[in-house]
């Protein structure tokens, strides 16, 4: 018997930081000073949910999270043996959501990036999964029943957010939030990151 080859699988890498709890604290009063002085925000992909403009990424307390986080994004640029002795990482964008009392996300992706991440800064019970869609277009049309979803037939798939949790995956792929159905503040950071030719 042999296992299948898995051509064109689509990695999603899941994770929790080690000794995130100082910077978490750091990075949370510096999302809730933004949320302060524009407590609008601007709209994406937020349904009732608090979007941020992007943060000030020279920023003490940006640089203190992204120098926690860089190397599980050293381990992604590893395992996709891209060539960083030709291009440089550069994040491009990043910004925080806040979703509660049933706020979500509407289905999207982040096009014109190479990596998209979402980390959690707060994630109580029940404030809602991340769900990742199939990115190919022929299943979507026709698939077959299933008597329950693997790694090889899902159509979806989702993550349940945990405090210091750090979700890293392609930023062609389709996702979604459901909404926070606590009563405390889902606090996400997410941003997209770009192979740039040096």
């Amino acid at each position: 018997m042999s296992n299948p080859n898995l051509f064109f699988s689509t990695p999603v890498w899941v994770s929790t930081i080690n000794n995130y709890k100082e910077t978490n604290e750091k990075i949370y009063h510096y999302i809730k000073n933004l949320q302060n002085e524009d407590n609008k925000g601007i709209i994406r992909s937020n349904v009732k949910g608090w979007h941020s403009n992007n943060f000030n990424l020279e920023d003490e307390n940006v640089i203190e999270f992204i120098n926690l986080i860089s190397p599980n994004i050293n381990n992604v640029l590893n395992d996709m043996n891209w060539d960083i002795s030709k291009q440089r990482a550069k994040i491009s964008a990043m910004w925080a959501i806040i979703n509660i009392g049933g706020a979500s996300n509407s289905r999207h992706h982040h096009g014109n990036s190479d990596i998209s991440a979402a980390y959690y800064v707060r994630a109580p019970k029940n404030c809602g999964e991340i769900v990742f869609y199939d990115p190919r277009p022929a299943p979507v049309y026709f698939h077959p029943l299933s008597t329950k979803p693997n790694s090889l037939n899902a159509m979806q798939n989702a993550v349940n957010p945990v405090e210091g949790g750090l979700v890293l995956f392609p930023s062609y792929l389709d996702h979604s939030v459901n909404p926070n159905l606590s009563n405390e503040e889902r606090i996400v950071i997410s941003f997209n990151l770009n192979l740039v030719r040096k």
